[in-house]
């Protein structure tokens, strides 16, 4: 797997703080710093996610992947899955992830509340990349809801 990510700030402005990385499948993510009152010119446009919002989004995708495959394996009527991440993060540099939450929302038919748990397990503790690497220094917690579709 290959990245590539540039500093869209070059290139004769200097300033800003927006990134842009290319992803060895082809793909673009843009990402920006926060602005900064103080030092501006050290500060982002928010004009793109944070750095830190696009591990959390991808960590979220990584599992909501996963929860979703496995309940297709089993064969559940599977129509819909969200994942909403909290975060808390250290006060001090460098600013790690020290608590996540992961709230799941699945919908779909007569799928039965354990399958959803147990997709969630197989996924944080054998599958999902990012939420293991990422657990192995965060407190990673998990919950969901199962809203049953009608026929």
């Amino acid at each position: 797997m290959e990245c590539t990510v540039s500093w869209t700030g070059g290139a004769g402005t200097r300033s800003g703080m927006g990134f842009v990385a290319e992803t060895g499948s082809g793909h673009v993510i843009a990402m920006d710093g926060a602005p900064d009152a103080v030092k501006p010119e050290n500060g982002g446009q928010n004009l793109a996610p944070r750095p830190m919002e696009t591990v959390l989004a991808g960590t979220g995708g990584c599992s909501a992947y996963d929860v979703v495959l496995i309940l297709k394996r089993g064969r559940h009527d599977v129509r819909g899955c969200s994942v909403k991440l909290s975060s808390e993060r250290a006060a001090e540099d460098p600013k790690v992830f020290t608590r996540i939450h992961m709230h799941f929302t699945v919908s779909g038919r007569d799928v039965p509340a354990s399958a959803v748990e147990r997709a969630i397990q197989l996924s944080h503790e054998k599958y999902c990349s990012a939420s293991i690497m990422l657990g192995k220094t965060v407190e990673i917690t998990t919950s969901f809801e199962l809203v049953e579709l009608a026929a």
